[in-house]
């Protein structure tokens, strides 16, 4: 049945291309440059801080001009009444790892080593209040082999390692040892909408907060999921009886279900976790450009007594909380922004104040960063972007007197935090660091851009061998100071519109991966061979 639905929506969509249009989808090329356009203030940012699809509503004036105004960024279509169509894609993206894994922010795609494929479209009605979208997503992903580390799991393909307590999370190296299709709903839903009041069901992807690659508590990273939300889009406060304009608000609150891969264990039981989230937002119109915002997420097991946690709680017997705060600050005249995002995953010993004042570092995790327009060539219509972030999710000092940890995990809710075996937040830094440095040029008929990426994605499994050993007489030192894992990515890549209805993108990268599987110095370490992995993309969209 699975299959004959598959072949069905892709013949559907396939037969479409008379009639779609383009989309602004999380991390799109399109919504990319909708911001590029707001740092510069020639366009507002619909959303404050809970991003979806949806959400992700530009508009820009008629007569402003910029530099893909010759370009069909998307268009909807006149129905009936108030009733209006828009069809997004189709798009196809395709992706060749030579040697390791590579790639994040794909959703249900997992790029691993071979060949992978993304293709999606489908089409959104609105009217009245109403809106319907079907954009599911389907996936190949050619599963070739490379070496990984033994499991800690039921499933030979799990995560290397877990901690104390059995904490640890869903995060198969590999997913299986053959190569496989999946697809999931991808950023398809049912939504009513009055005024800035909204509420609906599906399975869109969320962005939480302003990161550029590696946000904290929720990104594209994984599958979608199931999901009821409820809350504010970006609202306008006016004061009443002074009639004075306070600023702008923002606030979501969702309730949906987390999956179990098919290779973590065999228990059917825990297949299923709930996951509560709350996101505020509030922009003060006396501190023009400023954001500010706070985010919390809940995950206990799948059972429907556990709805009282979708507020806040104590209760920390059968719940995992995260929450994370933090700013943006665009000023506009000099097309620059600054953000900044900090995670907590526990409450300290002895609360607020005291325990705060005696170490406020406590599981605290972050991701800075920021954004500059540059006027490259004005009179030749071209511009650029520089980028920068910076993330660690290292684990806090004060743990090397307990036990080993790692944000992402935990002994409640087993599975960590993920979804379909794909971590929920930071794609690249899970347990460890890192930081991205890109540039983009945009000009009239597309844009190209350079990057170079540097991380380690787990540190913390090597801060979990200090906790219960000693450095006394150099045995820690010989096995575990040159044992960290890090990788290097140096890529390129380019979008072009040969047409207002059809675009071309590419991009290759080199990734340096070294010391893939931890060996340890003076004991193993020479039987470790870096990996040189090279990933080649190409992605093709029709514009109509």
């Amino acid at each position: 049945m699975l299959k004959k639905y598959f072949y069905f929506c892709l013949l559907f969509f396939l037969l479409l291309p008379a009639i779609l249009s383009a989309q602004e989808a999380l991390k799109s090329v399109e919504e990319e440059y909708y911001d590029f356009l707001a740092l510069q203030g020639l366009t507002e940012r619909p959303a404050l801080n809970y991003r979806t699809l949806s959400d992700s509503v530009w508009s820009i004036g008629d007569s402003a001009e910029h530099l893909w105004q010759k370009q069909n960024l998307g268009v909807f279509h006149p129905l009936f009444g108030d009733f209006r169509l828009k069809v997004y894609g189709p798009e196809l993206f395709m992706s060749a790892n030579t040697s390791a894994p590579y790639g994040q922010n794909d959703g249900v795609l997992w790029q691993g080593r071979g060949f992978n494929s993304l293709f999606k479209s489908g089409v959104r009605f609105e009217g009245y209040g109403f809106e319907f979208m079907s954009l599911p997503h389907f996936a190949f992903s050619q599963n070739a082999s490379f070496n990984i580390m033994p499991s800690n799991y039921d499933s030979e393909y799990g995560y290397f390692w877990g901690y104390a307590h059995n904490a640890g999370a869903d995060a198969p190296q590999r997913f299986g040892d053959e190569p496989f299709f999946d697809w999931d709903f991808g950023d398809s839903e049912i939504r009513y909408t009055w005024k800035t009041l909204t509420v609906g069901f599906g399975t869109q992807a969320i962005w939480l907060g302003p990161a550029y690659l590696n946000p904290i508590l929720h990104s594209n990273n994984a599958p979608a999921y199931p999901k009821f939300d409820i809350g504010l889009r970006r609202q306008r406060i006016t004061i009443p009886w002074i009639d004075w304009y306070a600023g702008d608000f923002e606030a979501r609150l969702w309730v949906g279900r987390l999956s179990e891969s098919d290779y973590f264990d065999y228990d059917k039981k825990n297949n299923y976790t709930m996951i509560h989230g709350l996101a505020f937002a509030y922009a003060p119109s006396f501190l023009p450009g400023l954001t500010l915002f706070v985010n919390r997420v809940c995950l206990v097991p799948w059972d429907w007594e556990n709805l009282k946690f979708i507020l806040p709680s104590k209760d920390n017997t059968v719940e995992d909380q995260k929450s994370s705060f933090g700013f943006s600050w665009v000023f506009t005249r000099v097309g620059f922004e600054v953000y900044a995002e900090l995670g907590i995953d526990d409450y300290v010993i002895d609360g607020f104040p005291l325990g705060y004042i005696r170490y406020p570092l406590h599981t605290l995790i972050y991701t800075i960063g920021f954004k500059k327009a540059v006027p490259v060539l004005p009179s030749r219509k071209i511009y650029g972007e520089l980028f920068f972030e910076c993330n660690s999710m290292e684990m806090s000092h004060d743990f090397y007197f307990q036990w080993p940890y790692s944000p992402y995990f935990h002994h409640i809710i087993i599975h960590g935090y993920t979804n379909m075996g794909q971590w929920l937040g930071a794609g690249s830094g899970w347990g460890g660091n890192s930081q991205y440095l890109g540039f983009k040029l945009y000009y009239q008929k597309g844009s190209s851009s350079l990057f170079i990426h540097r991380n380690n994605p787990d540190n913390n499994f090597l801060y979990g061998k200090a906790v219960y050993d000693s450095a006394s007489g150099g045995g820690m030192e010989d096995k575990y100071f040159k044992s960290w894992k890090a990788n290097l990515a140096i890529g390129m890549d380019t979008v072009y519109f040969f047409s207002n209805v059809f675009s071309l993108g590419g991009g290759f990268v080199y990734n340096l991966i070294i010391n893939p599987d931890y060996f340890f110095y003076k004991t193993d370490y020479w039987q470790d061979e870096d990996i040189h992995n090279f990933s080649i993309n190409l992605f093709i969209k029709v514009h109509l």
